[in-house]
Order: C-alpha cells, then sequence, then structure tokens
C-alpha cells in the first residue's frame, strides 16, 4: 500500500534580509509546498520568516526558532507559491484571476475590489497578501486603462532620484 503525504503547516527562518532572497529560496525547493508565504518578523532582528504547507521537514537557523513558530501561527502573510499561481501569466481579467487561483479579490489600490472585467497585466508576477483570511491581489492603476500587481518584482528603491 502506497504511503499518504501528510500536509501541515511549517515555519521556517533562516535570517533571510530581504523579500526577494527569501522568493529565491522558496522557489528552488526541491518539493514544491502548496502554500508558500513569507512573514515579515521582528524577533530576535528584522528578518523574513516563511511558512510552507508541505509534507516535507525544514529546520531553521538556531535561535530563530521563535520567528519559525510564529511564520507559520501567522494569519497575515505575502503568498510567494499558492493554488493557481502559474496560472497568471499575461493579460487576464480580475474575474479570470479569481477563476484560475486560491485568490479571493482583486483590489485597487485605494480604490476598493476591481470589476471582474478589468484587465490586469501580471507581469508573470503576483504576489497577493492574507488579509482576514482572504488571499488578496492589491493591483494600481497603470499606462492603457490597465492594472498592474502592486508588488513589480524590481521595485524602484526609494528616493532613487534623489
Amino acid at each position: 500500500m502506497a504511503s499518504v503525504a501528510v500536509l501541515r503547516t511549517v515555519g521556517v527562518s533562516l535570517g533571510h534580509r530581504d523579500l526577494a532572497s527569501a522568493d529565491h529560496w522558496i522557489l528552488d525547493l526541491d518539493v514544491r509546498p502548496v502554500l508558500a508565504c513569507t512573514h515579515l518578523v521582528a524577533e530576535p532582528h528584522r528578518h523574513v520568516a516563511i511558512s510552507l504547507t508541505t509534507a516535507a521537514a525544514y529546520e531553521s537557523a538556531p535561535g530563530l526558532e521563535q520567528a519559525a513558530e510564529s511564520a507559520a501561527a501567522g494569519k497575515f502573510g505575502r503568498a510567494v507559491i499558492f493554488p493557481g499561481v502559474e496560472d497568471l501569466v499575461g493579460m487576464l481579467t480580475a474575474g479570470e484571476i479569481r477563476e484560475r487561483s486560491a485568490i479571493d479579490r482583486v483590489e485597487v489600490l485605494g480604490s476598493g475590489v476591481a470589476d471582474d472585467d478589468a484587465r490586469v497585466d501580471t507581469r508573470d508576477f503576483v504576489r497577493p497578501q492574507y488579509r482576514d483570511g482572504e488571499l488578496i491581489l492589491t493591483t494600481t492603476p497603470a499606462a492603457g486603462g490597465v492594472l498592474v500587481p502592486f508588488e513589480s518584482r524590481e521595485p524602484t528603491p526609494c528616493c532613487a532620484n534623489h
């Protein structure tokens, strides 16, 4: 009889200093988790911890176990891997995004919920956030009357033009 993998949510804290390095670690895993989120933590120092829904086991760096536990128990997080993420490429409507993935809602920053027919240029980089148990993609208006995800793959550093 074949064994059945048991999925559980585990926290991992390796001391990643930024979201990009945590994302790379997640995307390089040999066993792809069902869900992977990043969490900004302050203890014992500011860094990015990770929660994974997976059958695999992971260990945190020494001294960062508390941050890992916090990530695993966290109600908020930035999703890197989630059901349907691989189908969120190119230009889609907000309705298609909800139909193809685990995203519950597409919002326009400062304007509320996007209409289902609103066009979203995913730029092949979608990082929704969990809020109150829902996975929400925040977007902003862009040229050509489309929406784009608020978080971009290569953000402009604060004060870059100063």
